[in-house]
């Protein structure tokens, strides 16, 4: 089924790339100014930032977190008037890119005060899709029980690692090894890169 309503959270890891990428397609699906894909009008982008994250994207990139993008509805950290806040209105799907650690161990054990952690619960609550795109290195035994933890609760733990098959050039090209993949759990596939066994 393809998503309708998706919401991008992002977190304070580094990765900041991850999240830009993430908005930038969803942007340009919706636009239709990704070639070779129609136009997705109907996609209903939300996203949700914390105050970490905001510093992490000064820091990684140069450049304040933007206040909006193109095509998707920006959420304050603390504004529950947003509706994948209740389980009566839920997101098909909620991506995390990058999901720190802390944001992972509130997922994992239900705690949090914030939006970002309230549509990762409502997410799982209602049997919804929520994909983790964890950064971290080395890792922990905690980090990595509380991946099983949130995979017990029916999250889909996608580490940031590119995969490096598919004609990958560019740092970009890297990025989206990783982007792509969360986009196709959550419903949003974009023919962007060579799949694995597709002829150049």
């Amino acid at each position: 089924m393809t998503a309708r309503r998706v919401v991008i959270g992002v977190s304070g890891a580094s990765g900041a790339l991850y999240a830009r990428r993430a908005l930038t397609l969803l942007s340009a699906a919706r636009a239709g100014t990704l070639p070779g894909v129609p136009a997705q009008p109907e996609l209903d982008v939300h996203w949700v930032a914390t105050a970490n994250a905001e510093l992490v994207w000064q820091q990684e990139l140069g450049e304040p977190m933007p206040a909006a993008v193109a095509g998707a509805r920006r959420w304050a950290a603390h504004d529950f008037s947003a509706p994948f806040a209740s389980g009566s209105n839920p997101p098909d799907a909620v991506v995390v890119a990058p999901c720190s650690m802390s944001t992972l161990a509130r997922v994992a054990h239900g705690g949090g005060g914030d939006l970002l952690a309230r549509a990762c619960e409502v997410a799982l609550k209602e049997r919804r899709t929520l994909v983790l795109v964890v950064r971290e290195t080395p890792l922990s035994l905690v980090h990595l029980r509380n991946m099983v933890a949130a995979t017990e609760a029916g999250a889909i733990v996608l580490p940031a690692v590119p995969s490096f098959y598919g004609a990958v050039r560019t740092l970009e090209d890297a990025v989206d090894t990783v982007v792509l993949r969360a986009l196709d759990r959550a419903g949003v596939p974009l023919p962007l890169l060579r799949r694995w066994g597709e002829s150049p």
